[in-house]
This record gives C-alpha cells, structure tokens and sequence, in this order.
C-alpha cells in the first residue's frame, strides 16, 4: 500500500520537463548541512522567538499599540497564504493554475515567510509524501528515534524544528522540483530569496510609520509583523510536520501517520486537514468534509471565480466515498 502510494505521489508530483532542466539556481546561501547553513536556521528560527519574548515584555508594559496588531494581522495573512496556497497547494502539488505574476506573488509571499527558498520548499516536501514516515521522509516523528515517551518526544522534537537546525540531507531539487528548475518565473524569485525575506520585513517597519507618524512606530511594528509574524508563521507550518502526524483522527487509509487536527485548521488556514491531504495530495482543497474549514481552499475558489485560477483540482465525491471504504474494509 505504502509503495504504491509513494509511486503515484512521485508521478503526479515530479513531472519531468520535455527540456533540459537547469541547475539548482545559485542563492547567496551556505550549503545545506554546512556550519553556516546550521547557523542561519537556528537564528531565524530563535532569534525571532527571543524577539517575541521581549515583544510579550514590552506589551505588558504597555507599549503595544493597536497599530502594531494591525501590521501584524495586515502581513501575516497574506504571507501565510503565500505557503498554504502558493509554496503548498499551487507549487508543491499543482491544485490549481494560474498566471505568471500571479505565480511570482505567490512565490514573493511564501518567500517572506522565511521557510526556505520556494523550489527547496517544494523538494523537500514533495521528498516528505514519497517516503512519509519511512526512511527518507525528511521530518517524520516515527523513524529512527527509538521507542516510548523519550522516542516520541525525540521524534515530535525533530519533526517540529530538529530537522531544520541539524538537516544535512540535501533536498534533490533535481529529482524533486525539476519542473518548477526550469520555470523562469519561479527561478528568478528563489533566486531572490534574501531579498523577499528583507522585504517582508521592511514593510512592517513602513506600515508602522504611516500609521504612527513615528520612527518608533515603525520599529515596534517590525517588531509584531517582522519577528511575531515570523515565529507563528513558523511554528504553525512546523506543527504540521510534528503534530499531524502524531495526534488527530486517520479518516483514511493513507500508508503513514498523517492526522486531521480539527482545532488546528483555522489557524494553519486548513492545512490541518492532513490525513485528507496525504488521502488526496493533489485536491485544491483539504477539508472535504462539509464543516472542516480551509480558508486557502476558499482563497482558491475565490480566484477561481475571479478567472485568476483554472485547472482547479476537486476530488469528486464517488472518488471520497471509494477511498472510504477501501480504508473501513
């Protein structure tokens, strides 16, 4: 089941290119595995989390302002569809289509959100749905780190943020994003990844003058939309490499742990419907129940009926109902 699973996940994910595809792009970044690759993910995963405890400090003092919960609500919707929809559902899995600048938003979007760079993104995760909780899978809970309360906490450890500070596995973008190597739209902003990642952050500092008239506005407003923003956006995607799948209900049959999380959906706008994305990886929408909630399911049909998407991907009903009941034979 689990191979068969793998197989049709690397078909409808890794779509070889009829041309030549190009080398990974060249990033002003260390190498994967390396000293400064290490570094750099431990800072901008707690760099911004100690800046949230003195953002919490000085809120308590009383220097939060309604202006900064504003700039923080103003970029992190925005950038936090930039993963659900742009880095997951559009470039990951394909759910929908769209046009280029709309591609190249959406790529700006995920960006911002300091994940990673949009085609190591996508190979890195599509690596993760070919080999889920098995070896190979780059950040499951349930391999390789032994057994009882002190393996799982290890392996919760490790999905959540362990395999983002000590990763040396490289994410094969050759193998894995070959298609979106030779999608120049797409290269030009992986390439430009540092430059979205300053962006994302100057804009808060910007909206805090405009609507304090103050420098110091600005700067307690990069503070929320900057740092805050960037720890909950992280620690969201994060839970749902970790908590997914390890807590929640398995409606279907998938081969490997993945788990929907109900109380966790609104928050990760509706990733947390993860046992019905591993069920369906490629749908445009993973709450397919009726009253599971996916707000970038919803983005997505918004688009759709402005005509900015097409090709959007729906799992038909007869085709849930089968898989259904292959899980409850």
């Amino acid at each position: 089941m689990a191979d068969r699973l793998r197989d049709a996940t690397l078909h409808s994910a890794v779509t070889v290119s009829t041309s030549r595809p190009d080398t990974p792009p060249a990033r002003a970044l260390a190498p994967v595995g390396s000293l400064g690759d290490r570094i750099a993910n431990i800072g901008v995963t707690v760099v911004p989390l100690l800046l949230l405890g003195f953002a919490i400090y000085i809120a308590w003092g009383g220097t939060l302002h309604w202006q900064d919960l504003v700039v923080l609500a103003i970029v992190y919707v925005p950038v936090g569809f930039g993963v659900t929809v742009g880095f997951h559902r559009l470039f990951t899995h394909r759910s929908f289509q769209t046009y280029p600048a709309l591609r190249a938003l959406w790529a700006i979007l995920g960006s911002a959100a300091v994940e990673g760079p949009v085609i190591e993104w996508v190979a890195y995760h599509r690596k993760h749905h070919a080999f889920s909780d098995e070896v190979g899978d780059p950040h499951s809970p349930h391999v390789g780190h032994g057994s009882g309360i002190l393996g799982a906490l290890r392996g919760l450890l490790h999905a959540h943020v362990g395999w983002v500070w000590f990763n040396d596995e490289p994410a094969e973008e050759d193998i894995y994003a070959r298609d979106l190597m030779s999608d120049r739209v797409v290269r030009a902003v992986d390439r430009t990844f540092l430059v979205w990642v300053v962006v994302g952050i100057a804009i808060p500092f910007g909206l805090g003058v405009a609507l304090t008239g103050e420098v110091t506005g600005g700067l307690t407003a990069m503070l929320w939309g900057g740092a805050v923003r960037i720890v909950v956006c992280h620690h969201l995607t994060f839970s749902i490499n970790s908590l997914c799948h390890f807590f929640g209900r398995r409606r279907y049959e998938t081969g490997d742990e993945s788990r929907n999380l109900a109380w966790l959906a609104p928050f990760t706008f509706g990733e947390a419907w993860h046992n019905n994305h591993h069920a369906f990886p490629t749908s445009a929408r993973h709450g397919v129940g009726r009253w599971e909630l996916d707000l970038s399911g919803m983005v997505i049909r918004g688009l759709e009926r402005l005509g900015l998407a097409w090709n959007v991907v729906r799992i038909s009903p007869e085709r849930r109902a089968a898989k259904l009941a292959g899980t409850q034979a």
